[in-house]
C-alpha cells in the first residue's frame, strides 16, 4: 500500500530543503524525495559559497524578496545555532552605463538602499589587490556577502527532520501523477500525498516533459586560485567582487575562506547541455582559460596555482527570472524552477511562499512577477 503524506517535495536541495523545513515547522506531514544525497555536487548547490546582494541589477521587484531571504537566513541561523551568513560586503565594478552597474543604481533608487560609489583610485587605495580600470565605476553594498551554500541546505533538512519531516534520499522519481491525488513513484516505491512540489534544479525539463518550459541547461565552470596574497582572505576583510568586463564576460570571486583560496567565475558564460544527466563533468584546459585571463588582468596578486575544479548547472528561463507558480493543469502541484544561476540566497523565502500557498491559500511575498502567465515563457 502506498504511503500517504500532505505534502511531497521532488528534489531536497536549496528550494527544495527549505519548503520541507517550513512545512514541518507547521507541523504538515512532508516527505522529501532527493536523488542524491543532502548538499550533493551533482547540482547547482554546492561548492562552499553563494553571493547574497539586495542591489540586485537583474531587476528591483527582487529587493523585497531578498530583505525577507536575509531576515529567515538569521533565523536558520538561530535554530541551528551554526553562523552561514557572513556580510562581508561586495564591490562590483563595470562600464558606467553596462547592464549590471546601471542596474544596481536603479535597484538602489528605488528602494533606497545603501549602496556606496567609490572611485577607482580611492578603492586602489582601499584595496589594491583588484586592477580596477579608470574608466569603469565601482559599487560597493556593505551588506552584501556570502552564504555556507552547502551547510545552509543540510541545516533545512536536519531542522525539518527534527520537526517531524521524512527526507529520503537516493531515491530517483521514476513518475508522478496528480489526478485525484498526488502520487508518487521511485524505485523503492509509491508514495501519496495531497500536493506536490517540484523543486527539481537541473531535472525538471524531465520532471514536466508535458509542460515544455522554455529551461536550458548551462554548464558552469569554477576555479579556486591559491590566494599568494593574504589580502584576499576573509578574515583580511576581503569583500566579494565582480567585473562586468569588455569581452562580454560577468566575473565574479569570492575571497578566501580556507586553503583552497579564492572562488573564481564567469556568471555570464556557460556550454548548453541537453540535460543534466549527461553534463560533463571533466574541467578542460579551455575552459579554464578564461578564467586565468581574468584573474591576470583583474587580480594580478592572486597567483596562478589552481587548487581546484569544479562543475555545476544553471537552469535558465528565456528572461532569467524565476518560476515560481502552481502547475495549470494540476492546482495542487507547484513548480520553483529556473533560477538562472542567482536563486539560491532566496532559498528561504520561496520554500515559506509554497508553505503559505499550501497551508494559507496566498502569500503576502511579492512574487506575481514570477508566475508561469508572463509573456516570456509563452
Amino acid at each position: 500500500m502506498a504511503q500517504a503524506y500532505d505534502v511531497i517535495v521532488i528534489g531536497v536541495g536549496a528550494m527544495g530543503g527549505s519548503a520541507v523545513w517550513h512545512l514541518a515547522r507547521r507541523g504538515v506531514r512532508v516527505l522529501g524525495i532527493e536523488q542524491f544525497d543532502i548538499g550533493h555536487d551533482r547540482g547547482s548547490s554546492h561548492g562552499a559559497t553563494r553571493l547574497i546582494r539586495r542591489a540586485y541589477f537583474e531587476h528591483p521587484d527582487y529587493v523585497p524578496l531578498v530583505d525577507r531571504a536575509y531576515a529567515l537566513w538569521e533565523e536558520l541561523e538561530r535554530a541551528c545555532s551554526r553562523k552561514l551568513l557572513h556580510r562581508c560586503g561586495l564591490m562590483l565594478a563595470g562600464k558606467p552605463d553596462g547592464p549590471m552597474i546601471a542596474g544596481v543604481e536603479r535597484a538602489a533608487r528605488e528602494h533606497k538602499l545603501a549602496i556606496e560609489s567609490v572611485p577607482p583610485a580611492e578603492w586602489a587605495g582601499r584595496l589594491p589587490v583588484f586592477r580596477i580600470d579608470p574608466a569603469m565605476r565601482v559599487l560597493f553594498e556593505a551588506d552584501a556577502g556570502f552564504l555556507e551554500v552547502e551547510n545552509c541546505v543540510r541545516a533545512h533538512v536536519q531542522l525539518a527532520r527534527e520537526r517531524g519531516a521524512t527526507v529520503l534520499t537516493g531515491q530517483r522519481v521514476l513518475d508522478w501523477s496528480a489526478e485525484g491525488g498526488v502520487r508518487v513513484t521511485t524505485g523503492d516505491g509509491t508514495f501519496c500525498a495531497k500536493h506536490l512540489i517540484l523543486c527539481g534544479g537541473a531535472w525538471m525539463g524531465q520532471l514536466l516533459q508535458a509542460m515544455n518550459l522554455p529551461l536550458a541547461i548551462r554548464r558552469k565552470v569554477v576555479v579556486w586560485f591559491a590566494a599568494q596574497d593574504e589580502r584576499f582572505a576573509h578574515a583580511k576583510g576581503c569583500p566579494v567582487f565582480g567585473f562586468e568586463t569588455d569581452d562580454r564576460g560577468f566575473y565574479y570571486g569570492f575571497p578566501a575562506i580556507d586553503a583552497l583560496g579564492v572562488k573564481v567565475s564567469d556568471h555570464a558564460g556557460g556550454e548548453h547541455t541537453a540535460t543534466a544527466d549527461i553534463l560533463d563533468r571533466e574541467v578542460r584546459p579551455e575552459d579554464e582559460a578564461p578564467l586565468r585571463r581574468f584573474v591576470e588582468r583583474y587580480t594580478p596578486s592572486l597567483g596562478r596555482s589552481v587548487t581546484k575544479r569544479s562543475v555545476c548547472m544553471y537552469t535558465m528561463t528565456p528572461d532569467e527570472h524565476f518560476i515560481l507558480d502552481r502547475h495549470p493543469q494540476h492546482p495542487n502541484v507547484f513548480l520553483a524552477c529556473g533560477f538562472s544561476g542567482h536563486g539560491f540566497k532566496f532559498a528561504p523565502v520561496i520554500g515559506q511562499t509554497i508553505a503559505d500557498w499550501i497551508t494559507e491559500g496566498c502569500t503576502n511575498h511579492p512574487v506575481d512577477f514570477l508566475r508561469l502567465r508572463r509573456a516570456s515563457l509563452q
